[in-house]
């Protein structure tokens, strides 16, 4: 069986529209925009869905060693210690996986918050919270000012947000933000309890804790309003509210809450980078890394990490195992490969997803 794992496409149905470049990536015929818009790379979590719960989506499969396709979930829990490896703690496991996505956005998605870590363990009986880092790979050409919101610019107070909530009072709640412009190759860092929202015409990597918890408190977006058991993660409103950072953020301090710049860790003056563009001193719950390569680039990693290819073009070899690599290619490389290299003539980017804590 191959070391490296190559994922096909894991397009999840979400509640709001997108995905017609994940079409395009996918080499459909017809790319639109539609209610799939996002690809779960590699996935081992399920997503949630009410109303859909007699689908099983989120789940990423792949080929086993008798060619049968199986949850790569599954594939991960039969030899954990090859693919997962160990941190700082100990075991890796597998809630120690980050979900990775590709999420392509036509519309502004729902006002939402996601639970911390510590939140979810004491209030929600469940290990992960949300914390999640987009890295922005394009934005559409027709959208000439792309945005995120993210952190109350000027906070409301508890009542307040409940009864704008509760009358779906969006323009109040939209006053609460400032607008933050983004670009291609931007990071930004999302922790749990701060409200934000994702612009229209963004393709970006998403990555996160594994789980698919939110809050979700505007009910509609293009005409699909969410069931009130989706709404606020199965409870009522003051639990939901209880989620939230109310804490205002500034303009003049947004960038240095949210906004992450790369940290060179080596470079060779030949056109070989690697740079940390979120790392422990950021968050506890995952790495990541960019890898810029130019001719041949040799790498020791001792942790398992997700690959996805940003840019370029190239081979990733592991002994006397090649794989090839695309734009949009994404693939698993495991904690068991301690040795691993890049080469690309002509150029090429990767994005590196590891665990937490390594």
């Amino acid at each position: 069986m191959n070391q490296i794992i190559k994922f096909s496409a894991n397009r999840v149905w979400r509640t709001y529209q997108g995905g017609k470049l994940l079409d395009m990536i996918e080499g459909k015929e017809t790319p639109q925009d539609s209610s799939f818009p996002e690809d779960w790379i590699g996935s081992t979590v399920e997503a949630r869905n009410v109303g859909r719960e007699h689908i099983t989506e989120g789940l990423a499969m792949v080929k086993d060693e008798d060619g049968q396709l199986v949850p790569f979930r599954d594939l991960l829990e039969k030899n954990q210690d090859y693919f997962l490896g160990e941190n700082a703690e100990g075991k890796c496991s597998m809630d120690d996986i980050p979900l990775v996505k590709y999420l392509d956005s036509s519309t502004r998605l729902h006002f939402q918050a996601h639970p911390t870590r510590e939140f979810a363990q004491e209030r929600l009986g469940l290990p992960r919270g949300k914390t999640e880092a987009y890295v922005i790979i394009e934005t559409r050409e027709d959208i000439s000012d792309p945005y995120i919101y993210a952190g109350f610019q000027r906070s409301p107070d508890r009542e307040q947000l409940k009864e704008w909530i509760e009358t779906q009072d969006i323009a109040s709640i939209e006053s609460c933000f400032d607008r933050i412009p983004v670009k291609t190759g931007d990071v930004f860092l999302i922790p749990g309890g701060r409200p934000h929202a994702l612009g229209e015409g963004i393709l970006m990597l998403e990555i996160m804790e594994p789980s698919d918890l939110a809050v979700r408190f505007e009910f509609e977006r293009c005409g699909y309003v969410i069931p009130e058991q989706a709404r606020f993660m199965g409870k009522g409103i003051e639990t939901a509210l209880d989620v939230f950072n109310f804490d205002p953020v500034p303009p003049e301090t947004v960038d240095a809450e949210f906004r992450c710049a790369p940290k060179v860790i080596s470079t060779d003056g030949q056109g070989n980078n690697l740079e940390e563009l979120i790392g422990s001193d950021k968050t506890s719950c995952f790495t990541i890394k960019r890898a810029s390569v130019k001719g041949s680039f040799a790498r020791e990693e001792e942790a398992f990490f997700y690959g996805v290819v940003v840019e370029g073009e190239g081979t990733f070899t592991v002994g006397d195992e090649v794989v090839n690599l695309k734009r949009f290619d994404r693939f698993f490389c495991p904690a068991g490969v301690k040795a691993f290299e890049y080469l690309s003539e002509s150029g090429m980017t990767v994005l590196e997803c590891y665990p937490g804590n390594i």
